[in-house]
C-alpha cells in the first residue's frame, strides 16, 4: 500500500508540473482545436508507455547508470523543442477562429505530443526512478504493468483537460485574436525549455 500510494503521489505531481507537455498541448489547443489537443495528449501518454515499457524490461537501469544514452536522449529532445519552438516563434499563418470545424486532427498531432514526451529526459528519469527507486523488485509484473497503465491514464486525463479549457470557444478565440503574440510567447518557451535541457545537468 505505501508503494502503491507513493507512485500516485509522485506521478500526479509529475504530471500536473509545468513543462513541454503542458506547452505543446496549449499551443496545439488554442491554434488548431479541442480535437488536436486531445490527439497530442494521447501522444502524450503513448509516449509514457515507451517510458514504462523500457523500465519494466529492465533497459531503465542501464539508461540510468548510462551518462551516454541520458545525454543523447537529452540533446535529441533539446533540439526537437527548439525546432518546434523555432516554427511556432516565426509562424505568420493566420489561423482562422473557425471553433465549430470538426475535421480530424492528423497524426501531425499525435506525432508532436508523442515524440514531446518520449524525447524528454525529465520523463525518462521520472519513469524509470519509480521503476528502480519506489517499486520494489519482489512487486509482481502484473502490478508493475498497473503502475504503468495508471501512469499513462494520469497523463492522459490532465492533458485532455488543459486540452478542452484551452480550445473553450471563447478562450481559443480570444487568443486566435492575439495569435501573433501567443505564438512568440510559447515559442519562446518551448525554445527555452529546449535549450534548458541542453545545458542543464540531470541529476537522478
Amino acid at each position: 500500500m505505501t508503494e502503491l500510494i507513493a507512485v500516485a503521489v509522485i506521478t500526479i505531481l509529475a504530471v500536473i508540473s509545468p513543462g513541454a507537455d503542458f506547452a505543446m498541448i496549449t499551443r496545439n489547443s488554442y491554434l488548431y482545436g479541442r480535437w488536436a489537443g486531445i490527439v497530442a495528449a494521447f501522444g502524450i501518454a503513448s509516449g509514457v508507455l515507451v517510458h514504462v515499457t523500457y523500465s519494466i524490461l529492465g533497459i531503465g537501469i542501464l539508461i540510468a547508470h548510462s551518462p551516454n544514452i541520458l545525454l543523447a536522449i537529452k540533446m535529441a529532445g533539446a533540439a526537437y523543442l527548439i525546432y518546434i519552438g523555432y516554427k511556432t516563434l516565426i509562424s505568420k499563418t493566420a489561423v482562422g477562429v473557425d471553433i465549430n470545424s470538426n475535421k480530424t486532427a492528423s497524426m501531425a498531432s499525435f506525432r508532436t505530443g508523442f515524440l514531446t514526451n518520449v524525447l524528454n529526459p525529465k520523463t525518462t528519469l521520472f519513469v524509470v526512478s519509480i521503476f528502480t527507486q519506489i517499486v520494489s523488485p519482489s512487486t509482481g509484473i502484473g502490478l508493475q504493468i498497473g503502475y504503468g497503465i495508471f501512469m499513462s491514464l494520469m497523463h492522459l486525463i490532465w492533458f485532455i483537460g488543459v486540452a478542452v479549457f484551452f480550445s473553450h470557444h471563447k478562450l481559443r478565440a480570444t487568443m486566435l485574436e492575439k495569435q501573433t503574440v501567443l505564438n512568440r510567447i510559447i515559442g519562446i518557451i518551448l525554445m527555452g525549455l529546449g535549450v534548458s535541457l541542453g545545458v542543464i545537468p540531470i541529476t537522478n
